[in-house]
């Protein structure tokens, strides 16, 4: 089950930075999602109220129940995957902010501590915990609106989004951040958008060709695009999709290596073992036994 609410014309802003809500995604998860990361002034806002899953963060492995929220910002490599038996739903909000050119000095900082909000948001590019504010009440007010559109209903997504990163640095304050912000900022992308996600919820079946039409280029179009924004060839691309993949499926000590090599669409295990040793230098089994899928403690 997945809801996808994109190409939204959701725009907000706070201080001198405008915000846009470029994806806002409802899934259960029964698939895994392979590592990627997201540009300059790019932040995911993830929340997951029900189910199990298992994320890595930086190469870092963290256990993911009821409650837990977290949010990548830019260039922060992230995967994760759902427990078989109790698979995690998850609330997604990618939202894209941009600096606006200031006409004149800033008067300092405002009363209404709006300033330090910002401040806060925009300098954690990795937090993970416990949801301590009742963010699951905005979220499920923020996807009822969008599903029965009431009157004005964009006014009130906009509010929400507010309110939901007010909420988000509440919980930074009750427990220190877990990353700094790089300082980068861009506008936002909806290639980009395009590109990353066919990459995430397509990698078992990619093509050149497909991607192209989803981007309405020629394949040599693409090829460059992906050179100038990844520096990267859709072959590089494709390997780097899948086999983050498979190092977060073989993280879980109940599949089988056979399971996972069907996961990822491998037409056999001794496929998917030459490719996975091609890319890591260890076979699916060393890499399992050497402890490459050790689970970290929370930072």
């Amino acid at each position: 089950m997945r809801t996808n609410f994109s190409d939204l014309d959701i725009r907000f802003t706070i201080g001198d930075t405008r915000f846009q809500a470029l994806n806002i995604i409802y899934e259960r998860f029964l698939r895994t999602v392979p590592s990627h990361s997201h540009g300059s002034g790019s932040y995911e806002i993830h929340y997951i109220p029900r189910g199990y899953g298992r994320a890595r963060i930086n190469g870092r492995f963290y256990d993911i129940v009821p409650g837990t929220l977290y949010v990548t910002g830019p260039h922060v490599e992230h995967a994760q995957t759902p427990h078989l038996e109790d698979p995690m739903c998850e609330y997604c909000i990618y939202l894209k902010t941009e600096k606006k050119r200031r006409s004149q000095p800033s008067a300092g900082p405002q009363p209404d501590g709006r300033e330090r909000a910002l401040s806060l948001f925009e300098g954690t590019t990795f937090w993970f915990g416990q949801d301590t504010q009742n963010v699951a009440f905005l979220m499920e007010e923020l996807f009822s609106e969008l599903e029965n559109r009431y009157t004005g209903f964009q006014l009130q997504v906009e509010l929400l989004l507010q309110q939901l990163l007010v909420r988000l640095v509440r919980n930074y304050e009750e427990k220190k951040e877990t990353g700094r912000a790089s300082g980068f900022s861009a506008a936002a992308d909806k290639t980009s958008v395009i590109i990353e996600d066919y990459f995430l919820y397509e990698y078992q079946s990619l093509s050149l060709e497909e991607l192209a039409g989803k981007l309405g280029l020629g394949t040599r179009q693409t090829e460059r695009l992906l050179q100038k924004h990844y520096g990267k060839t859709f072959l590089q691309k494709k390997t780097e999709a899948r086999m983050s993949a498979a190092a977060i499926l073989l993280s879980d000590s109940s599949r089988s290596i056979t399971s996972v090599a069907e996961a990822l669409g491998y037409s056999s295990m001794e496929h998917f073992s030459s490719a996975f040793k091609n890319y890591y230098q260890l076979s699916p089994r060393q890499y399992r036994k050497e402890g490459a899928y050790h689970s970290f403690p929370e930072p």
